[in-house]
């Protein structure tokens, strides 16, 4: 490898550059040096601050060329991302006044690539994406339970550990979504079947514009199953849903799509406009015409107007068949 290297570099003083780069890198990792002395290093070798990041912890490894840590920081003139498992973990960079030095890049991507090395080594790895077979694997009804065990072990849980499963919908990425929920104990994240899937120990509170439904935490396969049906509950007004919440309610989600559609109740809520839909959302919401003017930010007096014409199509006056049809038109 050496004699290779030495034949190439040859070619090209930056070429040259480039490969003492990376057989730099390479001894590093084969003595299995921690992130301070990568930093220390990497300082060393670019004659300037470098610098570490990690996401999970909001740690931050600051070293100077002359092996000590950096004082107050400056503005990174070249920083590059740190990735495990296609998920961006952090980012490293390099502290230089002036011109840049052309290796700058070679160097970041390396160590880059070292930081990654030692974090799964030395771990856990804190990614929450996980491989999505291996959740497969947990969350299918087909496993065995040899496998389900195996694969949650590999997932970083504990055999005797109960595992919560929510399934996500959300415009944010799902691994920042997996760890807002879970910031301090085991989670895992992955897309199955278009749907985001998080294992975690335990899940606190969702991020602001994310809609999730959340399975009971006893065999992850039913509570999987529990969950996508919990999402399929949703609103913007209730993002969040606990299948236990349903009750009986979830037999909706049983019914055939076809059967829903052809009801009376659903037929003429499928044929209010969004305005009317929202006026009769937060009445069965609240139970209250006075309330519901609160929560619509309307004088009671147009929510009643309102009411009046969503009569002309549908008996308002029972609000557990309205709730039961407006239900049934959001599985729709």
């Amino acid at each position: 490898m050496e004699a290779l290297a030495t034949r190439l570099s040859n070619l090209d003083s930056h070429v040259e550059g480039a490969i003492r780069v990376v057989m730099f890198y390479d001894t590093l990792m084969r003595r299995r040096v921690d992130l301070p002395a990568l930093a220390r290093a990497s300082a060393g070798l670019a004659e300037c601050v470098a610098g570490i990041r990690l996401h999970s912890t909001g740690k931050v490894i600051r070293m100077s060329p002359g092996g000590t840590a950096a004082a107050a920081p400056q503005l990174p003139s070249c920083t590059t991302a740190i990735t495990l498992d296609d998920e961006e973990i952090g980012e490293v960079w390099l502290e230089r006044t002036g011109v840049a030095n052309p290796l700058d890049e070679v160097v970041l991507d390396r160590l880059a690539l070292a930081v990654a090395a030692v974090v799964e080594r030395y771990g856990p790895a804190r990614t929450t994406m996980a491989d999505p077979a291996l959740v497969e694997l947990v969350l299918s009804a087909d496993s065995d339970e040899a496998g389900r065990a195996r694969a949650l072990r590999l997932l970083g849980f504990a055999p005797d550990q109960p595992v919560q499963v929510a399934a996500v919908s959300s415009s944010l990425p799902l691994d920042r979504v997996a760890a807002a929920v879970c910031p301090s104990r085991p989670v895992k994240a992955a897309e199955i079947a278009g749907v985001g899937a998080v294992l975690a120990t335990k899940l606190e509170d969702f991020p602001e514009g994310v809609r999730a439904g959340v399975g009971t935490a006893n065999c992850p396969a039913r509570s999987w199953l529990e969950a996508r049906t919990a999402l399929r509950f949703t609103t913007a007004r209730t993002p969040v849903v606990h299948y236990p919440d349903l009750g009986a309610l979830a037999l909706l989600a049983e019914v055939p799509a076809d059967v829903l559609r052809a009801n009376a109740d659903v037929a003429a809520v499928a044929r209010l406009s969004a305005d009317d839909l929202e006026t009769l959302d937060a009445y069965c919401t609240t139970g209250s015409l006075r309330r519901a003017a609160d929560l619509l930010h309307l004088h009671h007096s147009s929510v009643s107007r309102r009411l009046d014409q969503i009569g002309r199509v549908l008996d308002v006056s029972d609000v557990g068949r309205v709730r039961l049809a407006l239900a049934a038109f959001r599985l729709l």
